[in-house]
């Protein structure tokens, strides 16, 4: 984990100093891809890490939910249109995220036809 820590202080730093207009947990999140793609890294160095922050996840949406009752007339004025765009970005990732991951998965599962069907490798002899 401190690893994934380090790699997300190194791109802010580097997303400040370049004045960039993607945070640099993004390019932290595109790092840390390449270099598992690359062989670089290895999923086993930091897959408890990312483990734990995934499954702890809930709890870093808590400081921004406890923002928002700071700002309870723009909630009463425009609560509305905030909660579509929530709402449609929610299901946009959701959309996104499960075509991946069926993608992936089939991708990982894709096999040649006849080790899927045992009767035709039978009935090919």
């Amino acid at each position: 984990m401190a690893g994934l820590y380090a790699v997300t202080l190194a791109c802010n730093a580097v997303a400040r100093w370049l004045h960039l207009p993607v945070p640099g947990s993004i390019l932290g999140v595109a790092l840390v891809f390449a270099l598992l793609q690359l062989g670089v890294v290895k999923l086993r160095w930091i897959e408890r890490g990312a483990d734990l922050l995934i499954r702890e996840l809930l709890l870093f949406f808590i400081p921004s939910s406890v923002g928002v009752m700071a700002y309870a007339p723009l909630m009463r004025q425009d609560g509305w249109k905030i909660v579509a765009v929530v709402a449609v970005g929610t299901l946009l990732v959701m959309t996104v995220t499960g075509g991946v991951a069926e993608a992936v998965w089939r991708a990982r599962n894709r096999r040649p036809r006849l080790e899927q069907d045992p009767s035709r490798e039978a009935s090919a002899s």
